[in-house]
């Protein structure tokens, strides 16, 4: 479905905690880059998932339903529901998070003949038939899978150090030949931030922050995710 429909982000919904986690990790060694999220997850982690989702560094995201309550990401292209879950009313907010503010979005969902009381429940409650199609319809597009638009860089340092949005884009772009452009969401936190770079120069993003400084000071950056 991922390589037929190419959609640039992408929220999955499974039932349990633990095929979150297992899809995330088939879907890594794929190729892809994809994040769980779930209950056993610290704040600090859960903060680094939605805030790479968010800004673009991050095409897939899996969640649970209790995980993914109070989301509200915008220009959500797909929703996938891997595990049909036995709520109609559940089904129908789960897509409804795709395709908002008049933009088209895809809802899909994967069942087998064992579900099929599932989706009978969900046309019965929306009170319209489902679209079904056969796995063989679908075909690659392309040869390669497709890669977030952008990267985080972690900055350790954020608002309790008074550090602005402002600084992070001055120390990456004023004296150097890294357009603003290029420079997406920033995210600044009690304690840290983060800043989104295009992935082609995200190398170089993130020489810039190591070799200089943030408000006249050495701060430590890294890289997160593949």
């Amino acid at each position: 479905m991922l390589e037929h429909f190419q959609p640039e982000s992408t929220l999955v919904f499974c039932n349990r905690k633990q095929q979150c986690q297992d899809l995330k990790d088939e879907l890594c060694k794929r190729g892809y880059h994809a994040l769980s999220l779930h209950g056993d997850l610290e704040q600090f982690e859960r903060d680094q998932v939605l805030i790479q989702f968010s800004n673009r560094s991050s095409s897939i995201l899996i969640a649970t339903d209790v995980a993914a309550r109070g989301l509200d990401i915008k220009d959500l292209a797909a929703v996938v529901n891997f595990e049909i879950t036995p709520d109609p009313e559940i089904h129908i907010h789960r897509i409804g998070r795709t395709g908002r503010a008049g933009n088209e979005g895809l809802a899909l969902s994967l069942f087998t003949a064992g579900e099929q009381s599932r989706i009978d429940a969900i046309e019965s409650y929306q009170g319209s038939p489902i679209k079904v199609e056969n796995p063989s319809v679908l075909q690659r597009q392309g040869s390669s899978i497709l890669k977030p638009a952008m990267e985080t860089l972690f900055i350790n340092a954020g608002r309790k150090d008074k550090i602005r949005a402002g600084d992070i884009l001055g120390a990456l772009t004023a004296n150097t030949e890294l357009p603003g452009k290029l420079i997406g969401k920033i995210d600044i936190l009690d304690k840290m931030s983060y800043v989104a770079v295009d992935r082609k120069v995200a190398r170089q993003a993130l020489k810039i922050l190591l070799d200089g400084k943030i408000k006249g000071r050495k701060i430590r950056v890294r890289k997160l995710g593949n």
